[in-house]
């Protein structure tokens, strides 16, 4: 790899490491260098690295695994498909949210392990209520809730589409902190962990589609308007 100009530093790393993706360099599965090594060969900092590894796993090319390193996860261009689903209607968007998170719900009620709850409550704590201060904290804080619900599903290739579209869901928490849409409260997120301890998935569902349901709704509204 080429050192990088300095003009949009992290955008051009994951433009560099993305082609040398592109290209065979690493196969699939495989473990990329560790952030020193790609630091060196980008001649950019660790942090320039850590942000475009960021990006790419957002754009579905790698996995960061915890405590293991960051591996080729695909080498194929997600753009047009990213490009389509993204130019869905904001509807569009929470209907297909909720059908992946309705089955992670599911999933979850009936393979959660005790530790996996707790995870679930530490997160949940954590989300707290939006009071309209730092946005775009909240908004990671409230898709890191739900993209746990769907680990706990533990299927692999649910967690890998709700990576690939984490930039829509984030969208889609993100318009129901205006006003002209309901942004479920602390409870309607806490009924969902409930339901999903009982070990009943039929629970779980009903939990999630009663979450969504006051949003669908006002959706509905504004497109009869």
């Amino acid at each position: 790899m080429q050192p990088l100009n300095r003009n949009n530093l992290a955008d051009t790393a994951a433009e560099a490491i993305r082609s040398e993706i592109i290209a065979k360099r690493w196969r699939i599965g495989e473990k990329l260098p560790n952030e020193a090594t790609l630091s060196a060969a980008l001649s950019v900092s660790r942090g320039t690295v850590r942000e475009a590894v960021r990006v790419l796993a957002a754009q579905g090319y790698l996995e960061t695994r915890q405590g293991s390193g960051t591996y080729v996860l695909s080498a194929v261009d997600p753009t047009p498909r990213f490009t389509m689903a993204r130019s869905a209607s904001l509807r569009d968007h929470f209907e297909a949210r909720c059908a992946l998170d309705v089955e992670g719900a599911r999933l979850a009620a009936i393979r959660h392990t005790p530790q996996i709850m707790a995870e679930l409550r530490v997160l949940l704590a954590g989300r707290g209520n939006y009071d309209d201060d730092n946005r775009a904290v909240f908004i990671e804080r409230d898709l890191a809730f739900h993209k746990a619900i769907i680990a706990a599903a533990g299927n692999r290739a649910m967690v890998e589409i709700y990576d690939f579209f984490s930039a829509s869901i984030a969208e889609t928490i993100e318009a129901t902190l205006d006003s002209e849409l309901p942004e479920p409260d602390q409870q309607a997120h806490a009924d969902i962990v409930d339901a999903i301890e009982t070990g009943d998935p039929n629970k779980a569902d009903t939990a999630v589609r009663r979450f969504m349901a006051p949003i669908l709704s006002a959706l509905d509204r504004m497109l009869l308007s």
